[in-house]
């Protein structure tokens, strides 16, 4: 097992730097750059044309965007290895990694807690409505599945966001706490608000992955329950159960466990609409920012993250597989 993952670990290695090398040119192939973004800021606010083209070639000049793309993509991933330095923020005047640590925690805690909560809702559903198939509460899980996986998320933030505003008359919905528990230290009370104030982009993030995971459960174990073991095992008088979750279930799990190898990354991207929408300081609205401004070390550091998360979330994936299912055997 060691072996395995000391490989798999390995050979992520290459992936990154691929990652990291598409994302880096990708960003970059829209026209203009930050001193562009800079400059018409500049016009906007009456500077005089030259003027504004000066200080944009001596931004150009400082920060090296009159350089070749695989040239900034070099000394970029040159400071990641030797100096562990994402980059210098243009828009935030920051070093990258101190932005992306700033507001990571945060958005992986929305992440994993979306991810949580839709698989364990998913995976009852789907078992719930394999052993009841054709009910009353089958057919409910099924249009509640074709519901998550058709609606955008985005317009799903839409409309909670306008519930809350016009609706109910919620207030701070864009922060993680109400005012007086903004600076207050940890207590049930904070804790209590901050779920208050963050569900929404919880269920927003999640919705689509407890669709995901019904289905998924449901095919796959109204297929194992056709199958000679649970026969067998029903013949011998096992309680039907026993045979539900001591046999069916496990081998039933197989595709949700591959499954978690790309939750996360997709749990990040439903966090990333829903927190733009509803403006929570997390990694979301920063990322789409640096995009707009054309702040390439911002999105680049970014995506190297989430492309990072990918990779080890599939790596834990073919480890809780190994561990569920004996029979598989890892070279």
């Amino acid at each position: 097992m060691l072996r395995f993952i000391v490989v798999r670990l390995l050979s992520a290695i290459p992936v990154m730097i691929g990652i990291s090398l598409v994302s880096f040119i990708i960003i970059q192939l829209p026209p203009g750059d930050f001193a562009s973004s800079f400059k018409t800021n500049l016009l906007n606010n009456g500077v005089s044309e030259q003027e504004a083209e000066r200080q944009a070639a001596a931004i150009r000049q400082q920060y090296g965007l009159d350089q070749p793309v695989l040239v900034q993509y070099g000394r970029w991933v040159t400071n990641i290895v030797t100096k562990g330095q994402f980059g210098y923020s243009f828009a935030y005047k920051r070093d990258v990694g101190s932005l992306i640590a700033e507001r990571l925690p945060r958005t992986l805690v929305l992440a994993l807690l979306s991810h949580l909560i839709s698989t364990l809702i998913g995976v009852f559903l789907g078992i719930y409505a394999a052993t009841h198939q054709y009910s009353l509460g089958d057919t409910a899980a099924t249009v509640l599945s074709f519901l998550g996986t058709s609606i955008p998320r985005f317009f799903l933030a839409l409309l909670i966001l306008y519930w809350l505003a016009f609706k109910i008359g919620a207030q701070h919905f864009t922060n993680f706490n109400s005012a007086q528990y903004a600076l207050a230290p940890w207590s049930l009370g904070k804790v209590w608000d901050t779920l208050s104030h963050v569900w929404p982009v919880i269920v927003i993030a999640g919705f689509g992955g407890v669709a995901q995971n019904m289905r998924v459960m449901r095919g796959n174990l109204l297929d194992t329950l056709n199958m000679q073991y649970v026969t067998t095992a029903r013949s011998k008088g096992l309680t039907e159960r026993s045979v539900i979750y001591r046999h069916a279930t496990p081998n039933a799990l197989h595709p949700i466990i591959m499954y978690q190898g790309t939750v996360l990354p997709y749990m990040l991207a439903g966090e990333l609409e829903a927190a733009i929408v509803l403006g929570l300081p997390t990694l979301a609205p920063m990322f789409y920012g640096s995009l707009l401004n054309k702040d390439i070390y911002v999105s680049g550091g970014f995506l190297l993250i989430y492309g990072a998360l990918l990779v080890l979330g599939n790596l834990i994936a073919d480890v809780l597989l190994s561990v569920l299912d004996p029979r598989i055997r890892l070279n």
